[in-house]
């Protein structure tokens, strides 16, 4: 269960309202954001995933920036934006692992990847991606990138309950998906004590 209580409809202040009544009318409404609402500020800052991508798409593509954020999810194990970015890949009527990747995603992913590890990408791999998309291009992507590590982070500290439309993607008991430590944690009995005991 998510540790913060989500907004409702029937509780939203008018600051909140104006930030719902957006979501609903353009990108959707989602835990993650019903979540973020409680203090607006946080969910502005987050939510300029959205105008960042879309400066990206030409220069990566759209199937580029579902690459690189996808990348980015399944290493940090973000259960809801791994099965976010596979929605987006299923919308596209693509396998739900993205692949075959091009050149290009192979090095998109990479730097998803290491960015999300080791919060820095190798300078061999930033020259390439300047050479590719330019300077501008490459400071984009990492903001980019960024701001897909803090949702990550915002999803995993905070426990926030998966959408019922996306745990339908998890394939199975082999898919990786389902050991991400937020699914183990949900899946995993507790344990009581007595009175006064602590649980296990």
């Amino acid at each position: 269960m998510s540790l913060i209580d989500r907004v409702t409809e029937d509780t939203l202040s008018p600051e909140q309202r104006t930030r719902w009544e957006h979501a609903q009318a353009t990108h959707g409404l989602t835990h993650m954001k019903q979540t973020l609402l409680r203090a607006p500020l946080a969910y502005d800052a987050l939510m300029s995933w959205y105008p960042l991508r879309d400066a990206l798409i030409p220069l990566i593509g759209e199937r580029g920036t579902i690459v690189l954020s996808y990348a980015i999810s399944t290493t940090n194990e973000c259960v809801i934006c791994s099965l976010y970015f596979r929605k987006a890949l299923q919308a596209r009527g693509e396998p739900l692992d993205g692949k075959p990747l091009s050149p290009d995603e192979e090095d998109l992913a990479e730097f998803g990847r290491q960015v999300a590890r080791d919060g820095r990408a190798e300078r061999d791999l930033i020259t390439t991606l300047i050479e590719r998309y330019g300077q501008p291009g490459v400071v984009l992507l990492t903001a980019f990138a960024g701001i897909m590590v803090a949702t990550n982070i915002v999803n995993e500290v905070l426990d926030v309950d998966p959408d019922d439309a996306i745990l339908g993607l998890i394939t199975g008991d082999t898919d990786p998906v389902s050991a991400f430590p937020v699914l183990q944690r949900r899946n995993t009995p507790t344990t009581s004590t007595s009175e006064g005991g602590h649980a296990q």
